[in-house]
């Protein structure tokens, strides 16, 4: 091969991260304007809940940040005063840098995979922190059962006595298993994200069967309560899908 062949190789290889991240970026785009999984319903009571929960100042974890739109409008206007964001993609953060301008707090963001709260990453950042608020938003269905008990044990101890978990994210009905979920799910894009493309629904759709995991509402406590935290409470369920929902788990 070539020097120039090899350059030429080379240069696509390091543009493929940037053009699936382009791709994924326009589907989800297209589902957050649809308000498929009713983002806008949940920040905005999300927003209510820092007001009225935290009259004082109060430090946030956010892992999963993405790109922090949603999150930084629901930070508008609160007693927010540290604010800590972990992505895995550079580009997201890239962009939730700008978003969160807006927020006239300390920000910092951390790029890394926060699966993994034993890594070097995580102890390097976070370890000698302790966060009133973690805020996870539709990441944690990607876990695994076993990979969710571990990581909400390890919560309870970045939480300072009194924090909150909050939790959004997609949940099974008590009665589903996944597979039927999934279909259900697959049946309501279609029938209520008229801007996909073929194209965009069948990238959904190999993600989805790959990749999410969603447990029930009673799963969740069950393993919350387990490993330490003492109330719960549900902020938000969608009356429509029965998917999306916001919970708070107190420690």
């Amino acid at each position: 091969m070539s020097v120039n062949r090899k350059l030429q190789s080379t240069e696509e290889e390091s543009l493929r991260p940037q053009e699936i991240f382009n791709e994924q970026w326009k589907i989800y785009q297209k589902l957050l304007n649809e308000n498929f999984m009713k983002h806008r319903d949940i920040y905005n009571i999300l927003h209510n809940f820092l007001v009225n929960y935290f009259p004082q100042p109060f430090n946030m974890l956010d892992f999963g940040c993405g790109d922090a739109s949603f999150t930084a409008q629901a930070l508008l206007n609160t007693n927010i005063a540290t604010y800590k964001g972990i992505d895995l993609s550079t580009q997201a953060l890239e962009i939730a840098k700008k978003n969160m301008e807006i927020i006239p707090c300390n920000l910092t963001f951390i790029q890394g995979d926060f699966s993994q709260l034993d890594s070097e990453l995580i102890n390097l950042h976070i370890q000698q922190d302790k966060f009133d608020v973690i805020l996870i938003s539709f990441a944690l269905h990607h876990f695994q059962l076993e990979q969710k008990e571990d990581f909400i044990g390890q919560l309870k101890h970045l939480l300072k006595s009194g924090g909150v978990f909050i939790l959004i994210d997609v949940f099974r009905r008590e009665e589903e298993d996944r597979e039927t979920f999934l279909t259900r799910y697959r049946d309501n894009l279609a029938k209520y994200c008229s801007t996909l493309t073929a194209q965009d629904y069948s990238m959904i759709e190999n993600h989805i069967s790959s990749c999410d995991f969603p447990e029930t509402q009673q799963t969740l406590y069950e393993i919350s309560q387990k490993q330490g935290f003492n109330r719960f409470e549900c902020l938000y369920r969608d009356d429509n899908f029965d998917a999306s929902r916001l919970l708070c788990i107190y420690k």
